[in-house]
């Protein structure tokens, strides 16, 4: 896929915005350098980004035959090269051994439960540049940023749905969103729900603390592409664009005192193979080092955003992913599996009966609409979405078709002592 083909075009930027952007779209020497640290940034000792980067550069998919695929699914423990094998494409006739091995361990692990949750979007002010994404700093869209009432009321709709799990989310602008105004978020957010997670801007570990004595539980963070050289391609302005710093979040969430941290690449952004492989390895080498935290992985796919309908994943078809996520659980059987409403119905429906863990529901990607959402009352200045989502089913129709399979949902398991 062409570079550019992921560009939003902004007619109404001023000639000054618009010339920068210009530039850093035509020019990569006008770019900060991306594996650089920003003054302020932390940075932790730490070796496990060179392992990372290291066996993704020696990882060779098409290497790997119907014979290493067979005697992966034949081991009672799936090793590195295993999930190596479980990944390549000589593995795609055996999906359905690989599914059948996925569920039992699923069911070793989390039994049939399935977790719901739902995002919350609290603004979209965003000071990156990056050009997949609906909330970076160029794209023409309605900016919004809930006050603490605001974020108050759409909690109080959310709760009163029965859901007792959210993740919130900002766009990534410390200016618009610092953390002090996330940690009221988090308070506020104790009075509804018993646990809370939180998908923000990287942050230092003092500031995971701080957030954390707030109330915020896990940190997730998605590295995006483990891929350094088109990483650069992607993100050409702002903190985001650092990519070591991106990298050890999940690190310094946990040496902050957070429960639990989670993982994800954006699958199509590059070769998603060596992707999934990446994020694997993260999680594998961080629970290797602090082996008392929860695990989670997601897996999403690039959907289109406002201002372009054209965005979609590079050769990552549903098979493909079932692939990736039935190779997740064989190798890291203790981790939860999040599929998010990027995906349809059909495929929800069909993966949690197999890998997946934990499912959104009532999901807007929009600032402010829960209330108008949940209550059937007219949306009031919400800011826009950040991509388009595929399953809209509500809290109430998600929990009816998950019992409908045979499955148990569950709303929490985390109990305070």
């Amino acid at each position: 896929m062409a570079e550019n083909s992921f560009f939003v075009d902004s007619e109404k930027l001023s000639e000054k915005a618009l010339e920068k952007k210009h530039r850093l779209e035509r020019d990569p020497s006008s770019r900060t350098d991306h594996m650089a640290y920003m003054p302020g940034m932390e940075q932790i000792d730490s070796d496990i980004k060179e392992k990372v980067l290291a066996a993704m550069k020696d990882y060779d998919p098409e290497r790997y035959t119907a014979a290493d695929v067979k005697r992966a699914l034949d081991n009672d423990r799936c090793s590195v090269e295993d999930f190596k094998a479980l990944l390549s494409p000589a593995a795609a006739p055996f999906l359905e051994q690989m599914a059948a091995k996925a569920k039992t361990e699923t069911g070793k692990h989390f039994g049939n439960t399935v977790y719901i949750f739902t995002p919350l979007y609290i603004a979209n002010y965003c000071e990156n540049y990056c050009i997949y994404c609906g909330f970076n700093c160029y794209n023409d869209i309605h900016r919004k940023k809930l006050d603490y009432d605001e974020i108050e009321k759409e909690m109080e709709v959310i709760a009163a749905s029965g859901i007792e799990e959210i993740l919130m989310l900002t766009g990534e602008s410390r200016g618009m969103s610092p953390v002090e105004y996330i940690g009221q978020a988090c308070r506020i957010a104790r009075k509804y729900f018993r646990n809370i997670g939180l998908e923000i801007y990287p942050v230092n570990s003092d500031e995971y603390k701080y957030l954390h004595e707030c109330g915020a539980d896990y940190v997730t963070v998605f590295q995006e592409t483990y891929d350094t050289d088109k990483y650069e391609t992607l993100h050409l302005m702002g903190h985001k664009r650092v990519w070591p710093y991106r990298f050890d979040a999940q690190e310094r969430a946990l040496l902050g005192g957070m429960r639990g941290v989670g993982f994800s690449a954006l699958l199509g952004l590059s070769d998603f193979r060596k992707d999934a492989l990446a994020t694997a390895l993260h999680v594998y080498l961080l629970q290797r080092k602090y082996p008392y935290a929860e695990y989670s992985l997601s897996c999403p796919r690039l959907r289109p955003i406002i201002n372009n309908d054209k965005i979609n994943p590079l050769d990552v078809h549903e098979k493909e992913l079932c692939q990736v996520l039935c190779a997740y659980r064989i190798f890291l059987p203790f981790a939860g599996i999040t599929v998010s409403s990027r995906e349809s119905k059909q495929f929800r429906d069909g993966i949690v009966k197999i890998a997946a863990t934990k499912v959104s529901a009532g999901v807007s990607t929009g600032i402010g609409d829960h209330k108008a959402k949940y209550t059937g009352q007219e949306k009031e200045d919400a800011g826009d979405e950040q991509f388009e989502i595929a399953d809209s089913r509500s809290f109430d129709q998600m929990y009816g078709d998950i019992e409908s399979e045979g499955l148990q949902p569950v709303l929490n398991d985390y109990v305070y002592v």
